[in-house]
């Protein structure tokens, strides 16, 4: 064979079938078909010779598609649980869904007629909002499946189920018995729109509210003993100066609260007045911003301590009452307003419990519609958030009470479902009494690790300083609160035996039964014929309650013939938000009931934004919809088809622990690097087309230095991966893995590899040390991207061509590193090494540039390096003899090159166009001497010296008549 190009064959490229492309959309669902059908979640769940670990399903809420912060949420847990497998323990992941509430409700209602909505029973409406539910799992379900999350999808949690149901209120009965429930008159936060008390975790509060404050001044009528003498003669025209962003809470002012330890200054009105002048009765630091406000001077004619100002009386303005001034807390302070603050122990809560204390009535005259009722008198039939608010103003104004109005852009609770305004009223609720185990659940948070660490001074405070939580919701589709009320007394039945029996029922038929059965099945024996009659409660559970209980209902489940369950779960993780939601009612339930958090560890991530930062929403028109990334939109060229992994790998490439953005830009250059990570393991796969590990693998006391070097360097790549996973620290991993195929692979040992790959002869030890290298680090790579990237994971290993003990990557376990691969002095040379290498390539790339070679193997590359002992190094890895091809670390193949000369000083380089000096090497880059190679293309003075092969080089010779 003479002819130029003839030896092409000899050369042993890469084979495989191994797709460049990953065309996702066809070959994910394929490998999601081959996990289930070889049950391989399930086998490993079971069979993992592991401790069982559980991380808790936060319930998504079944209303509606999936959305990126579902993406993210699910897609943070799945690769949690998959590391875990892979580190061989039994993974059990239910996932769940909260079914029941007011959303689902409103779903159902809102494309009705009014009169189809007042026909409609309770039990219809549930029936409806139960269909609507459970066509929303199935749909979100399979939403989920296809971002590849793994879990027990044939045996989720639902709430509405009966076993569920019934171990919710096995959790609400223990509560009572240990006397932390009660029914109680008090404000809550009450939605008008949605008609039903609400829970802190179900507000919001969107910027932009603006609420019309005013300055009123009540006329004093008495004054209290202590200041009498001092104060008498202001008292004829006296007033006490309050301020409130609420005016249509006047109605329900039964007192104006002082802070005892502030100071409070009588001050004089400079006004035209005919006979007695006009005093204000105002905190002393705030005079000044009175007078300013109402554009009149103020003079201070007298000071009194607040504490004294206790049991003065003052006339309402609206009403024929005298009410008190009472003593307040630390909650009255000079940031705004006058000092004083109006209270109405029925529409606020620090009211409430002045109210309390001072034994003052509940006085709340507004309906659940938010409309005044007869007790507000003029004002009855309007509505507190609109008209009645300004009639409110109005009439102040015409009884000469107003002293300002002015806007005041504040927060103000909104429902989050309706997106309208609440209001505080007081109405017959029942609470759980967190007072009763406050201090239990602080001492539990503080045994929880909370990730990140400031989870923790989130969640105490809220804890610390929070109300008795209203349990109870006005609506029908819910759980009951299974109480009975004594028709002739009102007293409420609610023991032991009562919640016992209908749990029972619960448990048999679900919570239908309590609209289904007459009332004297609900009834357990010794209460159906007592002589009392009882009529049955309408009230059902705040949703928090519901999946607040999921740690009986799923984690405290019955065992079955799969991986078992425990109580407390491994960890929780949610949104942030969740703080004051789902980890806050599971805490407290758990923590009432058993005395324990649910929760050894509470993981936290921040919200989807867009790429430039704002709140996805369709008016922006910037929602991203996670199952347009994973199929594509109508326009495939703007929106192609990305699949799920990239999407895994866009959640495992941010900081979730705060906000995190995402958009087409971003996916683009995610899909970017899973490209690199994909052709890197097609080399790799290319490779090792002829390598079977049993026969071929070369033991690590027989490989080349530079392959040492590798799997040390392996094995720091993965030990940091590990420790990514094991800290949930998920950007490192996706960092080092991009780092890792990119530049110590593909850019480094791979772009050296070539020519021992291809230009060996195929079973030489030189091409089988490397294959050697190849096979553990496709194997480990695969099984280091399996937690994010799980199907090119096991895309990879099906393509692994050689037979191995595991069908599925995930059955083959966490990365495999060996201790004897760890060589820290080995690796200091050779990134000593790699440093040089670097500078060479400058130099080479400007001859390139400068079409001085055309490829680096046409030039040769003259160092000089001033350090004696690296000298001496890059002597030994240059030899002169004639068999050089055999030496794996031989320079010119570190540096690509044809030639390499080691030079003894750096004075032949002076003259040389191509050079480049720095601390650790001088440069100079020439043209190779010889000719080239027809099969390695290396340029040799020894091409031409064998007679059958004069095209070939003195290396290539051997490899061909099979003498090497």
């Amino acid at each position: 064979m003479t002819e130029a190009g003839a030896y092409k064959d000899t050369v042993n490229l890469p084979k495989t079938d191994f797709d460049m492309r990953a065309n996702a959309v066809k070959r994910e669902p394929e490998l999601q078909s081959f996990w289930a059908d070889q049950k391989i979640y399930e086998h490993l769940s079971q069979n993992n010779p592991g401790d069982v670990f559980i991380l808790h399903d936060g319930p998504p809420y079944a209303n509606g598609a999936l959305h990126m912060g579902h993406a993210l949420n699910k897609t943070l847990k799945d690769i949690i649980n998959k590391y875990q497998l892979l580190q061989g323990r039994k993974v059990r992941y239910v996932p769940g869904w909260d079914c029941h509430g007011l959303p689902i409700e409103l779903q159902v209602l809102k494309d009705m007629k009014q009169e189809e909505r007042q026909r409609l029973s309770p039990l219809q409406l549930r029936h409806k909002a139960r269909d609507f539910a459970l066509k929303t799992v199935e749909t979100q379900r399979e939403s989920f499946k296809r971002f590849g999350i793994w879990g027990d999808w044939d045996h989720p949690y639902l709430t509405l189920k009966p076993s569920y149901e019934a171990a919710q209120i096995g959790v609400f009965g223990q509560m009572v018995l240990k006397g932390h429930i009660y029914r109680g008159l008090k404000p809550v936060h009450w939605s008008p729109s949605s008609k039903t008390a609400l829970a802190e975790a179900e507000l919001e509060y969107p910027e932009g509210h603006v609420s019309a404050s005013i300055y009123v001044a009540f006329p004093m009528t008495t004054l209290a003993p202590a200041i009498r003498l001092p104060l008498d003669p202001y008292l004829p025209t006296l007033k006490v100066a309050i301020w409130t962003t609420t005016p249509w809470t006047i109605p329900a002012n039964l007192a104006v609260s002082v802070n005892p330890e502030l100071v409070y200054a009588i001050v004089r009105r400079a006004r035209d007045l005919e006979g007695e002048p006009e005093y204000l009765l105002v905190a002393k630091d705030l005079v000044e911003r009175l007078a300013t406000l109402l554009g009149e001077d103020l003079t201070v004619e007298a000071t009194v301590m607040g504490k004294v100002l206790e049991h003065s009386t003052y006339r309402h303005p609206l009403y024929d009452r005298q009410s008190p001034i009472v003593l307040g807390g630390d909650w009255i302070t000079t940031d705004s307003g006058t000092g004083l603050v109006h209270t109405a122990p029925g529409h606020g809560q620090d009211d409430y419990l002045v109210g309390q204390h001072y034994g003052l009535p509940i006085l709340s005259p507004v309906d659940g519609d938010g409309n005044f009722t007869e007790e507000a008198g003029p004002f009855a039939g309007l509505n507190v958030l609109g008209e009645g608010n300004r009639a409110v103003i109005n009439a102040l104004a015409e009884a000469g009470a107003l002293l300002k109005e002015e806007p005041y852009p504040h927060k103000y609770p909104y429902d989050w479902r309706t997106k309208k305004p609440t209001i505080y009223r007081a109405t017959e609720q029942w609470f759980a009494s967190v007072a009763g185990f406050r201090e239990e659940a602080l001492q539990a948070i503080a045994s929880v690790r909370w990730v990140p660490a400031q989870g923790e001074n989130r969640i105490t405070p809220m804890v610390a300083e929070r109300s008795d939580w209203c349990i109870s919701r006005q609506r029908n589709w819910g759980v009951p609160i299974p109480v009975f009320y004594d028709e002739e007394t009102g007293e409420p039945l609610l023991n032991e035996a009562t919640i016992a029996h209908v749990q029972a029922l619960f448990a048999e038929k679900g919570s239908d039964t309590w609209w289904e059965l007459p009332l004297e099945d609900l009834l357990p024996e010794p209460y159906r014929h007592n002589g009392r009659t009882y009529r049955r409660g309408t009230d059902t559970m705040d949703v928090w309650f519901d999946s607040g209980s999921s740690w009986a209902a799923v984690l405290q489940a019955e065992p079955d013939d799969r991986a078992p369950l425990q109580y407390p779960a491994d960890i929780y993780l949610e949104g942030s938000d969740q703080h004051r939601g789902w980890f806050q009612s599971s805490l407290l339930t758990s923590v009432a009931a058993n005395g324990c958090a649910p929760y050894k560890m509470v993981l936290t991530h921040g919200f989807a934004l867009d790429e430039q930062g704002r709140k996805m929403s369709k008016s922006l028109g910037n929602v991203v919809d996670p199952m347009m990334i994973i199929n594509g939109g109508k326009n495939q060229k703007e929106d192609p088809p990305y699949g799920a992994d990239v999407l895994r790998l866009w959640v495992s490439s941010v900081d979730y622990s705060a906000d995190v953005l995402i958009g087409k830009t971003i996916i683009k250059q995610l899909a970017d690097v899973y490209r690199k990570i994909r052709n890197t393991a097609r080399f790799l796969l290319g490779n090792l087309h002829d390598f079977v590990p049993e026969r071929d693998a070369v033991p690590y006391d027989q490989m080349s230095n530079l392959d040492h070097y590798m799997l040390h360097r392996m094995g720091e790549v993965f030990t940091e991966v590990t420790d990514a996973f094991e800290s949930f620290q998920f950007f490192r991993f996706f960092q080092t893995v991009q780092n890792f195929c990119v530049v110590d692979l593909s850019n480094f040992y791979l772009d050296i590899a070539k020519d021992r790959l291809y230009i060996s002869a195929a079973d030489t030890p030189r091409r089988r040390s490397c294959q050697t290298v190849l096979h553990l680090a496709v194997e480990n790579l695969a099984r280091s991207i399996a937690p994010v990237l799980s199907h090119m994971a096991e895309d990879i290993w099906q393509f692994l061509p050689y037979p191995t003990l595991y069908p599925s990557v995930f059955e083959s376990g966490w990365v495999k590193l060996e201790k004897q691969w760890q060589n820290p002095a080995l690796a200091e040379t050779w990134s000593t090494l790699r440093q040089l290498r670097s500078e060479v390539n400058k130099v080479l790339e400007r001859a390139r540039a400068d079409k001085a070679i055309g490829a680096p193997l046409e030039a040769k590359v003259l160092l000089y390096v001033p350090d004696q002992s690296l000298r001496q190094t890059l002597q030994a890895m240059n030899p002169e003899d004639s068999l050089r091809g055999n030496r794996v670390d031989e320079l010119r193949y570190l540096l690509i090159v044809s030639q390499v000369e080691v030079l003894e000083s750096p004075e032949v380089l002076q003259d040389l166009p191509y050079r480049a000096e720095s601390e650790l090497v001088s440069v100079g880059v020439v043209n190779a001497s010889g000719e080239k190679c027809d099969r390695c293309w290396n340029y040799s003075t020894q091409v031409g010296q064998s007679a059958d092969h004069p095209l070939l080089c003195e290396r290539c010779v051997p490899a061909i008549v099979g003498d090497f």
